[in-house]
């Protein structure tokens, strides 16, 4: 029904208060068996089951007094629309078109689609520690030039780093020289030689000592590798000693892209899996990169696991700290879809509304699988092509509710002896004024109404045929009558204007 925002606002907060729960797909503790309803009224009209407003989940299978309000138990016809067939679970409500035009609800369809466990993620750029190397001397000294001062300088292969200068060289050296000067045999030279390798003295070293016929004892350290200074341990006129690392060098040629993946996505992974990064700052700059490996541990607090990717740098355009966000490639297949806006999600379940074949809706629970987006792959619960709510699922279960509450009100009592209803057939009178004309029927702004106890407020009242009360205009004032029925609950019986009732209307 259209009803006005302060209306639904106020009966909506009521109702919620009174049931105290989640109207659409709730189960029943004690489903009525329909092979046990009563047979039809003196009407015509087959009664389903019979159960209480405030409590719409429980059924009984015969008229009575409510366990859980001071009120008779109403029956629910088969020709109702929130008729059910007895499987056990409310089927839904029927809403005409122009309520739901009214309260914006929107469908999508359940369709195959092409989906992978591909997914977007985001890493830090850090040193690929494989290409780090260390720079130490095997001869006590000190550092007699520092060419590299500061950490995180780039340097090339080759490149200078320090000159140190090992008084223990001498010695050895000058032995070689006075056995080559004496003339002795070429194994006692070659045993001085073997020597000064031993106690780590570089060849170059050797060779440039031989040559000049002087002792050397200064010694340039070049950088092994391209990289950065990650390492700086020394200064100039520091005093070294053996095995002391004195430089540690970082290549730049490929770096690791650490990122934390969920372990629901983290078992779709494999080494050697291919990845595209782009910059966070810069999506225009991409680079190609695979996974290297998953590290074995958990981050208990978020459910995540790290993954080492590594992407090739040799632009130089990366370096430690940078956000890369990578595309991870996996594995293609088809799928049975659902809009995600269209699950709703009570902690234990998840359940959509079905619009089905006659215009009712219904209430399905389902089993969920990877999340897509903006969609979300569906196990079981729905089958292709099935219609479903995007977007008004909670206004409609307000539909529901309230429509069953009022119905409520107006309904008479059903006999407990007897299990017999009074007729539903009591007509009502009311004024008011027309808000708006539709072919199913008219929105009224009334005043109260005593029969049914009602408040004034603004409703939708059906029409029994399109061609009705054609002479009604929007902003007339009207006395009117009308009954229970319809597919809004409440159906015109006459309609008259006030200001002309000779122009009243005829149904």
């Amino acid at each position: 029904m259209n009803r006005t925002h302060t209306m639904g606002a106020v009966a909506l907060a009521a109702l919620l208060l009174a049931t105290g729960a989640f109207y659409l797909g709730r189960k029943t503790a004690q489903p009525a068996d329909t092979s046990m309803a009563a047979p039809a009224t003196a009407d015509g009209r087959k009664v389903l089951y019979w159960h209480d407003p405030m409590v719409p989940g429980q059924r009984f299978d015969k008229p009575g007094k409510s366990p859980f309000m001071d009120m008779q138990l109403a029956p629910v016809y088969a020709d109702s629309a929130t008729g059910a067939s007895g499987s056990g679970e409310e089927q839904g409500v029927k809403i005409s078109p122009s309520v739901q035009q009214n309260l914006g609800i929107r469908y999508a369809s359940v369709r195959r689609a092409e989906t992978s466990a591909s997914f977007d993620a985001v890493g830090s750029v850090q040193f690929y520690e494989r290409l780090s190397v260390a720079v130490q001397t095997r001869v006590a000294g000190y550092v007699e030039h520092l060419s590299v001062r500061a950490p995180m300088e780039r340097v090339r292969k080759g490149q200078a780093l320090a000159t140190v200068f090992a008084p223990e060289w001498l010695g050895p050296q000058n032995e070689l020289l006075a056995l080559k000067r004496s003339g002795v045999s070429s194994d006692l030279i070659a045993a001085a030689r073997e020597r000064m390798r031993a106690m780590s003295i570089p060849a170059d070293l050797v060779r440039r000592s031989e040559e000049t016929g002087t002792a050397q004892a200064r010694y340039v350290l070049a950088a092994p590798a391209d990289g950065v200074v990650v390492e700086l341990g020394v200064r100039e006129g520091v005093a070294v000693t053996p095995g002391m690392t004195l430089f540690r060098i970082a290549g730049l040629e490929k770096v690791w892209a650490v990122v934390e993946i969920p372990e629901a996505q983290a078992v779709h992974l494999a080494r050697g899996q291919k990845v595209r990064a782009s910059l966070q700052a810069d999506a225009s700059q991409s680079f190609d990169g695979t996974l290297d490996e998953i590290l074995p541990e958990v981050n208990a607090a978020t459910r995540t696991l790290k993954a080492r990717f590594e992407v090739d740098n040799r632009s130089g355009k990366l370096v430690p700290g940078m956000l890369l966000r990578l595309q991870v490639a996996g594995a293609g297949a088809t799928r049975l879809v659902v809009s995600a806006e269209a699950v709703i999600r009570t902690g234990k379940r998840a359940v959509v509304i079905v619009r089905k074949a006659d215009g009712a809706f219904e209430p399905r629970d389902v089993s969920l699988g990877a999340d897509l987006g903006d969609d979300i792959a569906v196990v079981s619960g729905l089958a292709e092509g099935d219609q479903v709510v995007a977007s008004g699922q909670f206004l409609i279960d307000s539909e529901a509710r309230l429509r069953s509450v009022l119905g409520n009100m107006a309904a008479p009592a059903a006999s407990p002896t007897t299990g017999t209803s009074a007729p539903a057939a009591t007509v009502h009178k009311a004024e008011g004024k027309v808000e708006s004309v539709a072919p199913d029927g008219i929105t009224i702004s009334h005043g109260p109404v005593a029969t049914l106890k009602w408040p004034a407020m603004t409703m939708g009242f059906a029409k029994a045929t399109p061609e009705a009360f054609p002479d009604i205009k929007p902003g007339d004032t009207v006395r009117f009558e009308f009954r229970e029925g319809g597919p809004t609950g409440y159906e015109l019986v006459s309609v008259q204007r006030v200001n002309n009732p000779q122009q009243g209307a005829k149904p």
